[in-house]
């Protein structure tokens, strides 16, 4: 019988291997989400109450005064981008897209996994008050995905893990172009000229060899605070900064031979993720995925906009996903994933429709009223489920890898 000493030993060994693996930090959102659920409707007065609750940061006249809601969406959230694009960064110079040959499927995967569900949505909403909304089912959380991916261990290709990943990278790339571009106020020139005038001073560091952290953070804060009075959303100030961010190692100075430092990229990506994980996207849905349940909520689940973010997800995500898929591997462009079957990239196919963190994200970009922001919600999250469960039930009826 093993002593007391090797089973706390064996069980924090395993409780560190759990929250290694992407399935925890997929479980940690669905939990922050079902609180924020629960909250909204048990003490909606509370839950509104925190989330307006203003929170005043740096010295008058530099101050920034916002609710706590929108510090969490703007100044969480851009760290949240500032991850996202240094993996889009790193996976464009040395990953699944760093060539053609190897970027072709998941990048025209992600493609037709964002404009079918966006015309979904807009055959449903055009004219109407929810039109604004179309963007909303375009989006994959990567986190959801690979979790629920995680949690089929073998029996999925690890080169579709891989393929789900590249397409989820694109996806995001989608995404902060479609925010930049569509989900932007009216433009203040001098702030935008004055975000571009730093983020050439933080590329013009990265080529000159700078790579201490603190230049950027310095800097990186100060492309947010510009970006942010532009009128472009300031989360795509974090994609922005992260794009300058040196990805290679560069030696020491004083002319003394020295092995490669390992790059910036590299020190600033691996410490963030955790802390975006398991602290910033379960505080996000917490503050944003609250829905107010009511009597009737399923004829909200017929709304347009609703409607048109569940059809979106979990029709248009699979159809345009393998469709495309389809066409590239067909025509030689693209080849199958390796070991990999139709039926597997069926599955990973639905759970991109998982949309979640994103999905909420461009939807309170989208809507500003209840009235709109509600049924968007109600949507990500219908969508979402139903992706995830079907995605799960279809790979889990699937032989194993280990089997072919």
């Amino acid at each position: 019988m093993p002593s007391p000493a090797r089973a706390i030993r064996r069980s924090v060994q395993a409780s560190a291997a759990f929250l290694e693996g992407e399935a925890a930090s997929g479980i940690l959102l669905m939990a922050a989400a079902a609180i924020a659920i629960v909250w909204a409707n048990v003490a909606p007065d509370t839950y509104e109450a925190l989330r307006q609750t203003r929170l005043t940061v740096g010295i008058s006249p530099l101050a920034l005064s916002k609710p706590a809601l929108l510090w969490i969406n703007d100044g969480l959230m851009a760290v949240f981008f500032f991850l996202v694009g240094l993996e889009i960064k790193r996976e464009i110079l040395r990953g699944e897209l760093a060539s053609i040959r190897k970027a072709v499927l998941p990048i025209g995967a992600a493609l037709g996994g964002m404009l079918v569900p966006a015309v979904i949505y807009a055959l449903l909403n055009v004219g109407g008050a929810g039109s604004r909304g179309w963007g909303v089912p375009m989006a994959t959380d990567i986190a959801f995905a690979l979790g629920a991916l995680a949690l089929l261990g073998r029996r999925v290709a690890p080169s579709l893990r891989i393929f789900l990943t590249a397409v989820a990278i694109a996806d995001d790339l989608g995404a902060v172009a479609v925010i930049a571009v569509f989900y932007t106020s009216d433009l203040s020139w001098p702030a935008l000229a004055l975000a571009a005038i730093l983020l050439l001073a933080l590329a013009v560091a990265a080529r000159v060899g700078v790579h201490h952290p603190l230049p950027y953070l310095i800097l990186g804060l100060a492309v947010w605070v510009a970006v942010l009075k532009s009128g472009i959303h300031a989360t795509v100030a974090g994609v922005l900064v992260a794009f300058t961010i040196p990805a290679s190692g560069g030696r020491a100075s004083g002319g003394v031979h020295r092995p490669q430092r390992r790059p910036l990229l590299d020190r600033l990506e691996h410490p963030l993720e955790p802390w975006v994980a398991f602290g910033i996207m379960p505080v996000f849905a917490l503050a944003n995925a609250g829905v107010r349940i009511s009597t009737d909520f399923t004829a909200s689940l017929f709304d347009p906009v609703a409607l048109g973010v569940i059809l979106g997800l979990f029709v248009g995500k699979q159809v345009g996903i393998v469709a495309s898929c389809w066409a590239l591997i067909r025509s030689g462009l693209g080849s199958m994933p390796s070991r990999a079957t139709w039926r597997q990239l069926y599955g990973v196919s639905l759970l991109c429709g998982i949309g979640f963190t994103m999905s909420l994200f461009i939807a309170t970009l989208a809507f500003e009223s209840a009235d709109m922001l509600t049924p968007a919600k109600i949507g990500v999250l219908t969508g979402s489920l139903l992706s995830g469960l079907v995605g799960y039930a279809v790979l889990a009826r699937t032989p194993s890898a280990d089997a072919r």
